[in-house]
């Protein structure tokens, strides 16, 4: 293992609890707990100068998210080249670690997955590179599927694009470093991306948080520039996908992807920080909650029937107006 910040016991068995990540989301009432979860699987990297890379950007993410976003320790998992046994970024030790939280994560939480390393396109499978057989995008979708909560999943690799086709759902958020799966040049993309969490300037609505689509529009900004300043044309064009079409968009150009990501956010939800009385920062907690699941059903609009639409509108409609009407009598 290198030498990252105290990670507790998350990164050695699959045993111990987890919980993490980003965002305001979406969860049933009354149950207005959730956990945040995030997984980094920093794959082969291919040579000394890649392994120092990969090792320098796990542990400024996870410093990032541990210290400003203050994601705890326990609920960090990384798999990696250099660590052994369940800690090695194996496909073995992959399926294991998804599929226990796949088993821990309810509707309630949000797991973050990000791909530190190299992808490879072979004209038929896209992959991401592991210690010994790699899993293919199809592969990936299989290890993931069937996790309750809100899902993204961050590809920082070349050739990543397949990943955003096949990994696209409704409730998720993927990002891909490249546009297309002939980008087969290393990315920098994982570099601004990272670079983003601690930089004020990613917070372009000035709200004291980082979104997860502030974040994306910062690094894709850091991308271009990097390109432009050596006078090189792009090898990369990071996309995001949230509402399950499997298109994508990049940061700079239309479409209608980007509503669920501008509602989650890297630190933890701060209302019950701001509001002294436990009820009423319960309730508080679950009106952000409420309007977080609101964003999302805008963003699956076009993906369901008119009815099906209409009834979840009104369930959640009638939950916020129970809420608020909770919040005007303990004021």
């Amino acid at each position: 293992m290198d030498s990252s910040p105290p990670l507790g016991a998350s990164v050695k068995g699959w045993a111990l609890g987890f919980g993490i990540w980003v965002l305001i989301g979406l969860a049933a009432v009354p149950s207005f707990a959730s956990e945040r979860y995030v997984v980094i699987v920093s794959g082969a990297s291919g040579g000394e100068k890649y392994a120092e890379q990969q090792k320098q950007w796990r542990n400024e993410l996870t410093v990032f998210l541990t210290s400003n976003f203050l994601v705890p320790d326990a609920n960090v998992a990384i798999l990696d080249e250099e660590s052994t046994g369940t800690s090695q970024a194996t496909a073995q030790n992959v399926r294991r670690l998804l599929g226990d939280l796949r088993r821990r994560v309810t509707r309630d939480d949000t797991l973050m997955l990000v791909l530190l390393g190299h992808g490879t396109f072979d004209g038929a499978d896209a992959k991401f590179n592991l210690v010994g057989p790699d899993l293919n995008a199809p592969q990936w979708k299989e290890a993931i599927d069937g996790i309750a909560g809100r899902l993204v999943v961050i590809n920082t690799t070349e050739s990543s694009y397949p990943f955003l086709e096949e990994l696209s759902r409704a409730g998720r958020v993927i990002i891909t470093a490249t546009d297309s799966a002939q980008q087969r040049f290393a990315t920098v993309f994982p570099e601004y991306f990272i670079r983003s969490l601690a930089d004020l300037s990613s917070d372009l609505d000035k709200n004291g948080r980082i979104s997860l689509w502030e974040a994306f529009a910062s690094a894709s900004a850091g991308v271009k520039e990097h390109y432009e300043q050596r006078g090189q044309l792009s090898t990369e064009r990071p996309l995001l996908d949230d509402n399950g079409d499997r298109v994508g968009r990049e940061a700079d150009a239309p479409g209608e992807d980007g509503v669920m990501a501008r509602a989650m956010y890297f630190d933890a939800d701060p209302a019950s920080a701001t509001i002294t009385n436990p009820a009423a920062a319960d309730l508080e907690r679950a009106r952000r909650l409420l309007e977080g699941r609101l964003e999302e059903l805008k963003s699956r609009k076009a993906l369901l029937s008119e009815e099906q639409y209409q009834a979840e509108l009104e369930a959640i409609l009638v939950e916020l107006a129970r809420v608020a009407q909770q919040i005007r009598k303990s004021s």
